[in-house]
């Protein structure tokens, strides 16, 4: 079953002279139920922009997503609770600072769930051991490595119980030392089958992880695929093109 479906999608901005930036352009893509779906591209080629449609941070103006069979671009959907269903990974933590690991956890489940603060804590311990930093539970983030941040932002967002979790460049504002922590975690939620959509120039976890392999450029999705069909005989020459410089 499909989990997110997006139909012909466009996204514009209106540029400082008054132009149009078409950011995306009839995209459609699906990601069934388990799946991984990496996408892929030069910088400025709508990647964020097409995950950041996805549970509205950026308000598309025409197509359809449907998540878990509801469109989110009906008016009438509550997007507060689909917000709740999908997690979102940013590039950079977004964790308060003021506030203990736990509490940067808690904080959620306890506003938005309703769940008693036992209850939330308990939780929060069992997704801190699961990503490797349950010593860290009464630290500031300010007391973490870059990675152990990003490990802490990803339980934070399974605290929510999400339905599916997004990804947007989760390791690009880390040193090289820290992805393949971070990397790790990712890999294991795959394996325990977190539906995952996710952009990333992690191309060595694209090939592991990924079930599908989608390349975008200029706004539009050119080519989608396996990684083994993507990775060893792309079909488009721009997809090799692109391939051919990063790998």
């Amino acid at each position: 079953m499909a989990k997110i479906e997006i139909k012909n999608l466009n996204k514009d901005y209106e540029n400082n002279d008054g132009s149009i930036l078409h950011a995306v352009k009839n995209a459609s893509l699906t990601v069934n139920d388990g799946e991984v779906v990496v996408i892929i591209g030069p910088s400025g080629s709508g990647k964020s922009t097409l995950l950041r449609t996805v549970n509205s941070l950026e308000k598309a103006q025409g197509g359809h997503i449907i998540i878990d069979g509801v469109d989110i671009m009906d008016p009438s959907t509550d997007l507060r609770k689909i917000r709740e269903e999908v997690g979102m990974v940013f590039q950079s933590f977004n964790l308060f600072p003021h506030l203990t690991v736990l509490d940067n956890i808690t904080l959620a489940p306890m506003k938005v769930k309703k769940m008693k603060k036992a209850e939330a804590e308990k939780l929060a311990m069992e997704l801190l051991k699961r990503v490797g930093l349950e010593d860290k539970a009464k630290q500031r983030p300010g007391q973490l490595s870059g990675g152990q941040q990003q490990r802490v932002a990803i339980a934070r967002s399974l605290a929510m119980k999400p339905k599916a979790m997004l990804f947007d460049e989760p390791t690009s504002a880390l040193d090289p030392e820290m992805i393949k922590e971070v990397l790790d975690v990712m890999v294991e939620l795959a394996k325990e089958g977190m539906t995952m959509l996710l952009v990333t120039h992690e191309m060595g976890f694209a090939k592991a992880a990924a079930n599908k392999v989608v390349f975008m450029d200029g706004g539009e999705i050119i080519e989608t695929g396996t990684p083994d069909e993507m990775f060893e005989n792309p079909k488009s020459e721009r997809t090799k093109e692109f391939l051919n410089h990063i790998l």
